[in-house]
């Protein structure tokens, strides 16, 4: 059924679609009315699940922490701050390999204090051992919610859906919701194989000792990484059941392009309309979209970028004192093969700057430019900086 909403409902019909059990969270902008949707599902009976209301992010991990441990779907959705304040535990919930599922309506992080949409804080992040999935529309969210607790749940990981805060959280868009009945077919009732039972105690968690830390790690590390190919097995069965398929990354127009604009997240349909423009003038560009940044799907990316001569890397997010996470990742892939293209990383729309077409062409111009050359000046470019206010 076609319904008109926003992310953020997405999110919570997603959620009630996937049955969830318990929601543990608490209230920060842009994701505030996620868990009001979902307190109001449960408020009108339309799901059968627990609200657990904390005093933070941090209590709202811990609650489904435990949750999640006694063998029940669990599922948070939070912002910013919000996520930072519960870092602590997003290290603990993969640690303990349980299968929560999160959302993350991105917003930028203080200080200076905002409200408004970059990627900063789930890339803060991403070494905490959750699986990261990026979407670029509304439709997207609501897919990705609910092939993230199959993924979950087969794999034993965490997963965290991200998407831009306000530009896709606040916005209406046309959705097509599926059926209850479909979704309990795609996802069957969930049996955590090692739930708590007071019969049988067992300790979670426990010490590790010098002899065994780095095995745990070292296991961490070989799941996440291979789970991407259950992300496409998971996503391949989505799309013929729904007629919809995301991949861990989207190719688009990129085959024979000589300048690839490589980004993620709703950004995405913004780089599209100016490969659409640019290609009717007759300029190869094309752009690869990363849906999946844990894992980093680095043969994939190697394939899809290594065709052009040049990419651009443009993302809403700054590893402070080097560069954004995701040009640092896509160079990191390219060590050690023969030939990689050009890049420059192109840092915009931070705290929900406006990232215009003019901004985006000249990305694609400085890269053109470069790969005509044969060489980058500055490998780091600002889109959109009041150059005026600050000293180069």
């Amino acid at each position: 059924m076609m319904r008109i909403i926003d992310g953020n409902e997405a999110v919570a019909l997603a959620a009630k679609l996937a049955r969830v059990k318990v929601i543990s969270a608490y209230p920060i902008t842009p994701q505030t009315t996620v868990v009001e949707k979902l307190a109001e599902y449960i408020s009108n009976g339309e799901l059968d699940a627990e609200f657990i209301k904390v005093e933070s992010e941090h209590s709202a991990m811990s609650a489904c922490i435990g949750a999640a441990a006694t063998g029940v779907r669990a599922f948070t959705a939070t912002s910013s701050q919000g996520l930072l304040l519960m870092s602590e535990m997003l290290y603990v919930a993969s640690g303990l390999r349980l299968p929560i599922v999160m959302t993350n309506a991105n917003r930028s992080v203080s200080a200076p204090l905002s409200i408004w949409c970059d990627q900063q804080d789930s890339m803060t992040v991403r070494d905490s051992g959750w699986i990261q999935l990026y979407c670029e529309n509304n439709q997207e969210i609501l897919d990705t919610t609910i092939q993230a607790f199959r993924i979950a749940e087969e794999l034993l990981l965490p997963v965290m859906v991200c998407y831009d805060g306000y530009i896709l959280s606040h916005t209406l868009e046309p959705v097509d919701c599926p059926e209850q009945s479909e979704v309990d077919a795609f996802l069957p009732e969930y049996h955590y194989p090692y739930a708590l039972d007071p019969e049988k105690p067992v300790t979670m968690g426990p010490v590790g000792v010098p002899e065994y830390y780095m095995e745990f790690r070292y296991l961490l590390q070989k799941a996440v990484q291979e789970s991407k190919a259950k992300i496409v097995e998971i996503d391949h069965e989505f799309k013929k059941r729904f007629g919809r398929g995301y991949g861990i990354l989207e190719e688009y127009r990129s085959d024979d392009a000589e300048v690839v604009i490589l980004t993620m997240g709703s950004l995405s349909s913004s780089c599209k309309e100016i490969v659409d423009s640019l290609r009717q003038r007759g300029e190869k560009v094309g752009l690869v979209k990363l849906k999946s940044f844990r894992p980093f799907p680095t043969e994939e990316i190697i394939e899809a970028l290594g065709r052009a001569k040049a990419v651009a890397v443009v993302e809403k997010d700054i590893s402070l004192g080097h560069a954004g996470g995701l040009f640092i990742d896509t160079a990191a892939a390219f060590v050690n093969t023969r030939e990689a293209p050009l890049m420059i990383n192109f840092i915009c729309g931070l705290a929900g700057r406006d990232v215009t077409s003019a901004l985006l062409e000249q990305a694609v111009r400085e890269t053109q430019r470069a790969a005509e050359t044969g060489r980058v000046e500055k490998k780091i470019r600002w889109l959109g900086l009041q150059e005026k206010l600050v000293e180069e």
